[in-house]
């Protein structure tokens, strides 16, 4: 054999070897969880206003989850949820205040366990009052309940609290890049990042505090198309979640349902589309130091939020209830070993918080979680999957600190959403049932409940709605919810908003 073929050969096995040894090796996982962004504060989603590039390469790159879901739109609940693979009732954080079970699985303490150097920077927010280390994580760095948008206190690992100057996007980023350049021996690495933006009270960072001063943002439509809905909406309209109420402090004298009160609400959007901007120039400068770094290509980059929020639609502000602004949420994931970068795709079955947990593992290739109630999306996104839910369950009890949602049991199909609303002392339910027709009403103009024509569309998602209760371990005679104490007009406690 000649010196050049020989040469050639060697080089081909070494190409070889190293091309097997890329496959083999586990990848990276850079997880970044927004708060309260809805599915479409984002470019990529049609946003006419608000411009992403960042996150939008994202999904121009990898997959779109178009038709992504919180299975409880509340941050704590979902968080576990997305953690857990499972349900609120199961993995017990069904309020804003509660920890996450200490002895309870989640995917990143798999991970840990199969060898990955795992870290968490932001916004934890499952225990309102505690900053310390949580399992599963080699280096942990939070604060106690919302944080700020400015100078928040940190809890480093447990080893010192100190106030962080500056902007808290930029902040987390700054933390989750000087992570990324310490040396770990060539494990593979997890690092997750919660971000506050864009929970209210919204804050933008200087820079974007007159981005959107030029963008008029009318009330929706559907907050004065009220007249079929149940009563509780309308009651909710004058207070911490209506319209016409405080709207996070950004208007200061209220109740004012006034024409001219509009200005307080487009004030408060166009804080909230400016705390975004911040996170996509995150996820860019983050996007940025992984190709710098050679990681690019072997890491999984998720982007998604916990649950969505309610703008106006219906007259309501926040989230909590089961109308689509409250439930669905932003959820795109960049990696060519899903998918190549050069074929990016859409997906629109529907997928939930709860998968996310076991479609992390199996790419990873790590240990699966069991009895859980999500399920991996792998094979959706890349055989497609005739096996796909076709519905499923959203579920919401009623806090006596934020009395203003009664307790929500619902069935998502394709097509239609079918909601109910407990009174949780077992009688017969107090407050009007709610009917839409998804595919024809997205905006759920129209609540189709009393029409007599749409009866048995009725009886079919009741049904429809115990079936899926049962796939997730909840049948109605063990389905304990508070009593709906009715909605209130007092503002929530000051520590807790």
């Amino acid at each position: 054999m000649s010196p050049i073929r020989s040469l050639l050969c060697v080089l081909a096995v070494s190409l070889a070897a190293s091309a097997f040894a890329a496959a083999a090796r586990p990848p990276n996982i850079l997880f970044i969880l927004t708060d309260d962004q809805r599915w479409d504060a984002l470019g990529l989603a049609g946003n006419k206003h608000l411009k992403t590039p960042h996150i939008d390469r994202l999904g121009r790159e990898g997959v779109h989850f178009k038709n992504a879901f919180c299975t409880t739109s509340l941050c704590s609940p979902s968080r576990a949820s997305i953690l857990s693979g499972l349900y609120a009732h199961a993995h017990g954080v069904t309020n804003n205040f509660t920890e996450y079970p200490a002895e309870l699985k989640s995917f990143p303490a798999v991970l840990q366990a199969a060898g990955y150097d795992t870290a968490y920077f932001g916004k934890w927010h499952m225990g309102e009052n505690n900053d310390d280390p949580r399992p599963g994580f080699n280096w942990f760095v939070t604060h106690k309940g919302q944080g700020k948008y400015f100078d928040t206190e940190f809890n480093f690992h447990g080893q010192k609290r100190e106030v962080v100057k500056g902007y808290y996007t930029t902040v987390v980023t700054d933390m989750a890049e000087e992570w990324l350049s310490r040396p770990r021996d060539g494990k593979p690495w997890l690092m997750m990042i919660g971000h506050k933006a864009p929970h209210s009270f919204y804050l933008p960072e200087p820079k974007y505090e007159k981005a959107f001063d030029s963008v008029r943002v009318p009330y929706p439509e559907t907050a004065f198309m009220l007249d079929d809905k149940p009563s509780w909406i309308r009651e909710r309209l004058n207070t911490w979640h209506g319209i016409y109420g405080p709207l996070f402090d950004w208007r200061k004298k209220f109740p004012d349902d006034s024409p001219a009160a509009v200005k307080d609400f487009e004030a408060m959007t166009r804080a909230y589309w400016g705390t975004i901007l911040s996170v996509d120039d995150s996820v860019g400068r983050l996007y940025e130091r992984l190709r710098a770094r050679g990681e690019l290509d072997n890491t999984i980059i998720v982007f998604m939020s916990d649950n969505g929020i309610l703008n106006g639609e219906h007259g309501m502000v926040d989230k909590r209830t089961a109308h689509e602004p409250s439930i669905r949420i932003v959820q795109i994931v960049r990696f060519p070993g899903l998918t190549p970068v050069a074929s990016p795709k859409i997906v629109e079955q529907q997928v939930l918080t709860v998968d996310v947990a076991p479609s992390l593992l199996e790419l990873a290739r790590a240990p699966a979680l069991t009895g859980i109630h999500g399920r991996s999306w792998k094979k959706l996104v890349q055989q497609g999957d005739d096996t796909w839910r076709k519905s499923w369950l959203y579920h919401y009890n009623y806090e006596k600190q934020f009395p203003y949602t009664p307790n929500v049991r619902s069935v998502r199909t394709e097509s239609w959403k079918y909601t109910r609303s407990p009174h949780g002392d077992g009688g017969p339910d107090r407050h009007k049932a709610e009917l839409y027709n998804i595919e024809f009403d997205p905006e759920e103009r129209h609540n189709l409940i009393d029409r007599p024509r749409y009866a048995a569309v009725v009886r079919d998602l009741q049904a429809e709605l115990v079936k899926v209760m049962l796939e997730v371990g909840l049948p109605s005679q063990n389905d304990r919810m508070p009593l709906d104490a009715g909605i209130k007009q007092e503002l929530p406690d000051q520590k807790i908003r």
